[in-house]
C-alpha cells in the first residue's frame, strides 16, 4: 500500500511539471523609451520568471540614465563634461563605465591613425554640432585651425581609471556611448534571466539567442533615399551586435552646400565624399558603434581597406549617379545570404 502511495505521489509531481511545462508559452514582449536625445527598444521573450510586468523597463531606465549621466556632453554635470572642464594638465579617476568606453575610443583613434579621434569636441562644437544653441553657420578657416590645435587623441591618457590631458582638449563620446547603452541594457536583460532579446538605441543593436519559433531575429538596414520607410537590407542576426553609421539624417545646409555632421578631424570639417551609410557587426555595440563612425569618416575607399586589414565586418553603401552602390568586406558576406 505504502509503495502504490508513493508512486501515485511520483505520478503526480510528474503530471504536475509536465502540465506547468505545457501550459507555459514564451511571449514576445516590447517596451521603449527616451534616451541619449533619441529613443530604445527593447523585445523579448518572456520565460517563466521574466515577464512583461517584471520591472525591467524600470531597470532599462535607470542603466540608461546612469550612462547619459556620465557620457553625455550636453549635461553640463556629467562626469565627461567635468573632465571636459579640466585646464590642461589634470587628470581625474573616472568611473569604470567611462574609463572602458574611453579604453575603445582611443583603441579605434590608434587603429584608424587619428582618422577616428575621440578628442574630436572642438571641431563638433564649432560646426555646431555639439550641445548649445545651433547656428547652421560656416566657421573662417581660422577657427577650423585654432579648434584643430585642440584635437589629438595622443593628448589624452588613461591610466587604468586615471584620465588625464595634456592640452585643453574636449572629449566627445557621441560616436560610441549609445553602443555603450546597448550594452548595458543587454547585460540588465541577461541579469534577470532572459535569454533571447533584441535591444535598440538610436539605431544600434544587439541581440540574443532565437525567436520563439527557433528562426534568428531580423533586421533591417535602411536606405539612405528613404529613411525609415525603406529597406536597404534585411539580415538575421543572433548573438551580435550591429551599428550603422550615416550623414544623412544629421546635417545642414548652407549656400546650397550639404555639411555633414561627421566631422575628420584631418581636415577640420565635415566629410565630402560619396559613403553614405556604414553597417558593422560585432561582438560588441560598443565596438560596432566606433567602428562604424571611423569607417564613416575614412570613406569608401580607405574604409572598406580599413575593415578588411582588421577583419571587420563591415557594409557600405556609397552614393552614385544612379542610387547607391554596395560595398562590403570579406567578413560581412555571410549576412549577404
Amino acid at each position: 500500500m505504502r509503495k502504490k502511495i508513493l508512486f501515485f505521489a511520483v505520478l503526480f509531481v510528474m503530471v504536475a511539471v509536465v502540465y506547468r511545462m505545457s501550459v507555459f508559452s514564451p511571449e514576445l514582449v516590447s517596451f521603449s523609451g527616451p534616451t541619449m536625445g533619441t529613443t530604445y527598444t527593447v523585445k523579448f521573450f518572456s520565460t517563466e520568471e521574466v515577464d512583461g510586468s517584471s520591472g525591467l523597463k524600470d531597470d532599462v531606465d535607470a542603466a540608461l540614465v546612469k550612462v547619459n549621466k556620465l557620457m553625455s556632453t550636453y549635461d553640463p554635470n556629467s562626469e565627461l563634461s567635468l573632465f571636459n572642464k579640466l585646464p590642461a594638465g589634470q587628470s581625474a579617476t573616472i568611473s569604470e563605465d567611462m574609463a572602458y568606453v574611453i579604453d575603445k575610443a582611443l583603441l579605434i583613434s590608434e587603429m584608424s591613425g587619428g582618422e577616428y579621434d575621440v578628442t574630436i569636441g572642438p571641431l563638433v562644437n564649432l560646426w555646431g554640432f555639439g550641445p548649445g544653441k545651433r547656428e547652421d553657420k560656416v566657421p573662417s578657416q581660422a577657427q577650423i585651425d585654432e579648434a584643430k590645435s585642440l584635437v589629438g587623441y595622443r593628448l589624452l591618457s588613461l591610466d587604468g581609471r586615471r584620465l588625464s590631458k595634456d592640452k585643453d582638449i574636449y572629449v566627445d563620446l557621441s560616436s560610441i556611448a549609445k553602443g555603450y547603452g546597448v550594452d548595458v541594457v543587454a547585460k540588465v536583460l541577461e541579469a534577470q534571466g532572459v535569454d533571447s532579446y533584441l535591444v535598440e538605441v538610436g539605431g544600434e543593436i544587439v541581440s540574443k539567442g532565437m525567436k520563439a519559433d527557433g528562426s534568428p531575429w531580423r533586421i533591417a538596414i535602411e536606405s539612405p533615399a528613404g529613411g525609415h520607410d525603406i529597406a536597404e537590407r534585411v539580415i538575421a542576426i543572433t548573438n551580435v551586435a550591429v551599428a550603422t553609421s550615416g550623414d544623412y539624417r544629421n546635417y545642414f545646409e548652407k549656400n546650397g552646400v550639404r555639411y555633414s555632421h561627421t566631422i575628420s578631424p584631418v581636415t577640420g570639417k565635415p566629410i565630402t565624399h560619396k559613403l553614405v551609410s556604414v553597417t558593422v557587426v560585432e561582438k560588441t555595440t560598443t565596438m560596432a558603434d566606433g567602428l562604424a563612425t571611423a569607417i564613416t569618416v575614412l570613406g569608401p575607399d580607405k574604409g572598406l581597406e580599413f575593415a578588411q586589414k582588421n577583419g571587420i565586418a563591415a557594409y557600405l553603401l556609397v552614393k552614385t549617379d544612379f542610387g547607391f552602390e554596395e560595398r562590403s568586406s570579406d567578413a560581412f558576406k555571410p549576412y549577404l545570404n
